[in-house]
């Protein structure tokens, strides 16, 4: 990877769980709508395309609502949004967002951290009452974002290649062709690697999340993978995922315009 001091681009999307989960963990499968689920739009209870999330300590979900150019703060149990972040047009003001791809929290400085794009920067946004964000990464074609325990700041760049320094990495899943066997993927978005270095991938062309153990050549489908639809045990296009700290799993299913929970099974 090219590293500055406190940043570090890489070539593939990263988001790391600081939860341990155990490796018999199991979810239930009808998934819970925790934000959007009311159509696309821009309305308050409504999303337009999420794609990435980042889920708080008190499992607040901060969602990158992609199409409406702004970042949506969904309490636990609310039944509608605020929004944080941009939702003033898709230009390159200060106050806006274009096509963001994901949002993460820094907590030490109790802000935003924004991947921006459309508008090809990195920008960090007021946690609380924030009216604009300050670009501190510029021409960049950022995808997503992570942060690790000492405040270090990750970027996915897709404008990086293997000329300007990022080294070439080995298959930690699947890497069999595309195709929807378990061991093969198809279509990758969203990725999160657990303590124990298990892979967890939103994998949007086969409409499942699936998590490959470490070593392993085969994964498991731990949601979705019930065909294309917008019931409670389906997705459609998932794109983002995350984890809280009791290890309940969250996905933006971009195309339902939701974000779904789906809670550890107390069984498994």
């Amino acid at each position: 990877f090219i590293s500055t001091r406190h940043v570090c681009f890489i070539s593939a999307p990263l988001r790391s769980s600081s939860t341990d989960i155990h490796s018999n963990t199991k979810w239930i499968q009808n998934g819970l709508t925790v934000a959007g689920g009311n159509g696309h739009g821009n309305g308050i209870n409504q999303l337009y395309n999420p794609r990435g999330l980042y889920v708080d300590d008190d499992q607040t979900i901060y969602v990158a609502d992609l199409s409406n150019h702004r970042i949506v703060e969904w309490k636990c149990g609310a039944t509608s949004g605020q929004v944080v972040a941009g939702g003033n047009g898709s230009r390159n003001g200060a106050h806006q967002l274009n096509s963001h791809s994901d949002v993460i929290v820094d907590k030490e400085r109790d802000s935003l951290i924004i991947c921006d794009n459309g508008n090809e920067r990195v920008v960090r946004w007021p946690r609380r009452n924030g009216t604009s964000g300050e670009t501190f990464i510029s021409n960049i074609s950022c995808m997503d974002l992570t942060m690790d325990e000492n405040g270090s700041l990750y970027v996915a760049d897709n404008g990086k290649d293997e000329e300007e320094g990022v080294k070439q990495g080995i298959a930690v899943a699947s890497g069999q062709g595309s195709g929807n066997s378990l061991s093969q993927l198809s279509g990758p978005g969203g990725l999160v690697v657990d303590q124990l270095g298990a892979v967890y991938v939103a994998e949007y062309s086969n409409h499942r999340i699936m998590r490959w153990p470490k070593g392993a050549t085969k994964g498991s489908v731990i949601a979705g993978g019930k065909g294309e639809g917008g019931q409670s045990n389906q997705l459609n296009y998932p794109i983002g995922l995350s984890f809280d700290r009791h290890g309940n799993l969250y996905v933006a299913d971009q195309w339902n315009n939701r974000v779904q929970k789906f809670n550890i099974d107390s069984n498994s």
